[in-house]
């Protein structure tokens, strides 16, 4: 009798284990993070930068830095927005990084723009290069990111 209740606690407790093996943090770096968001940027007008800026900022504010977990990528027209130099947005970007936010952007579209122009664009520091943006947001969303095009 006491083997059996011990297989049967024992086969519980090994349930839990699986179960929670299954439920694998999205990101490593915001294990807490039951809310994870990626924001599409693909549209060169500011009011648009500006937006994806702002519901970054109020979302880090509403439910905190460490439970809900962003990224931006941006691609086409958008990529404007994480370029150096004479870029507005920059002390925003910034801060938002030191609050976890993540920025991606396009390599496509960035060879695109050298071949065109000759010079490949700077970025902004700590903006990460994806070779496909759109693919890098349809891989997000099937791991379980929920996507906003403001």
């Amino acid at each position: 009798m006491m083997k059996q209740i011990f297989a049967v606690f024992m086969s519980f407790i090994l349930s839990l284990g699986v179960a929670f093996a299954d439920e694998e943090a999205l990101n490593d770096e915001k294990p807490f993070a039951d809310t994870h968001v990626i924001m599409q940027v693909s549209d060169a007008e500011t009011v648009h930068h500006q937006a994806v800026l702002d519901i970054s900022n109020n979302l880090t504010k509403r439910y905190g830095q460490e439970m809900i977990d962003i990224e931006v990528i941006a691609f086409g027209a958008g990529v404007s927005m994480l370029f150096a130099g004479d870029n507005k947005d920059t002390a925003r970007v910034a801060s938002l990084q030191e609050h976890g936010v993540r920025f991606y952007v396009c390599g496509n579209t960035l060879d695109t723009i050298e071949r065109k122009t000759h010079k490949r664009p700077e970025l902004l520091p700590g903006v990460e290069i994806v070779q496909t943006g759109v693919k890098f947001l349809i891989d997000e969303i099937k791991r379980g990111y929920i996507p906003i095009h403001p």
